[in-house]
């Protein structure tokens, strides 16, 4: 397929350009240390060969990000579940819009899933500011990832917000490809997850029609991520303790590298992903309704935001962490259950190496990202 020059800083390498990408991934010893904290038993000549018989992205992913998801659920989960069977057409091409946890794992998640189902994979939307090693944003590319520009002045920015725009309709219409982008920029740190119109005004700008029809072109379906445990709480809640003591903090690349590494690597109990159906007859609703444009979107955002919430797999620690916070105690767990996420919760503030921390505070941020899933829930089933 002829793709427009216009896309290539940002799109994911073609067929023509995965040899060199391969190389250079092959080349660099980070790379190289971390295939062999992931794959210890396999030589790097052995990767070497299945890489280069690798014809595509969705290839790699098969060979690799498939093996890499397997491995992960069985030492670092308890399991991982996907369901889609609210989509009634698998052979057609989705745009899913998730609630984010996860940096990598999201939607490393999504295309394990996705191949179970004998679905093609996703193009990945993924912030500039997490490649922080050119290695990372090579083997991305590979990984059928598209590039989001951000820290821009407000006219670049909003180049780049049309160029992400045309992509994502490119890549939708034309390239019949699966889309995951997150319901709002960056993680939502304190899991009360809510999709940001600016991201819907975003998908808009890039396609032909008007603002229903040009998200109709994307097939929108909301994603649902529910991870029993969150290996990054304890980074998130530091984090927000940071940005209380000192309102100039800013992470830096290393701080994002390390959140990486903690959520591949750190236990995260069950994991359940749930598709919704596709919006396109909600939004021909809400098109009917002659809204101003400054109700459009946002109803949009909250019918999002309802199908995420409705979808949360509820856990007991959910539910503790729910009572901890409120002093009370609703009984649908075992004390079992309760004594476990106790000492789950301890463990996580001792890791916890900021000079002075604030106990309470941080305590407190850990068990709002537990409960916040479970208000939403409860809210959007009434």
């Amino acid at each position: 397929m002829n793709i427009p020059t216009e896309f290539d800083d940002i799109r994911p390498y073609n067929i023509e350009e995965l040899p060199e990408a391969f190389e250079r991934l092959l080349a660099d010893e980070q790379f190289q240390e971390l295939v062999k904290s992931i794959f210890p038993q396999v030589s790097m000549e052995y990767i070497c060969e299945k890489m280069q018989h690798c014809k595509s992205g969705q290839d790699f992913e098969k060979v690799f990000v498939y093996d890499f998801i397997t491995n992960l659920i069985r030492q670092h989960a308890d399991g991982a579940d996907f369901d889609c069977s609210r989509l009634t057409d698998k052979r057609n091409h989705y745009t899913f819009i998730s609630n984010h946890r996860d940096i990598v794992v999201d939607p490393a998640l999504l295309c394990y899933g996705l191949l179970n189902e004998n679905m093609n994979t996703v193009e990945i939307a993924i912030g500039n500011n997490l490649l922080a090693r050119e290695w990372i944003k090579t083997l991305v590319r590979i990984c059928k990832a598209f590039i989001v520009k951000r820290g821009l002045g407000l006219r670049e920015q909003l180049q780049a917000s049309i160029q992400l725009s045309r992509y994502i309709h490119f890549a939708a219409t034309q390239k019949k490809e699966n889309i995951w982008i997150a319901q709002r920029q960056g993680r939502a740190k304190d899991s009360n997850d809510r999709t940001q119109d600016s991201i819907l005004k975003m998908m808009v700008m890039g396609g032909e029609g008007s603002p229903i029809e040009c998200l109709k072109q994307l097939n929108l379906v909301p994603l649902t991520l529910s991870y029993e445990y969150d290996p990054c709480d304890f980074l998130k809640a530091k984090e927000a303790q940071q940005k209380r003591d000192d309102e100039e903090f800013k992470k830096s690349p290393q701080d994002d590298l390390l959140s990486m590494r903690t959520g591949i690597f750190g236990y995260k109990g069950h994991i359940h992903f749930q598709t919704s159906t596709c919006l396109n007859d909600e939004l021909d609703e809400i098109g009917a309704m002659q809204l101003p444009k400054t109700e459009f979107y946002s109803i949009i955002a909250k019918r999002i935001d309802q199908h995420i919430h409705r979808s949360y797999r509820i856990y007991p620690c959910n539910r503790v962490a729910l009572d901890l916070l409120e002093g009370r105690n609703d009984g649908a767990y075992s004390a079992e259950e309760k004594a476990r996420f106790e000492q789950y919760l301890q463990q996580q503030i001792s890791k916890i190496d900021l000079p002075d921390r604030d106990i309470p505070f941080l305590r407190e941020r850990i068990l709002e990202m537990y409960a916040n899933p479970l208000k939403n829930h409860l809210e959007a089933l009434q």
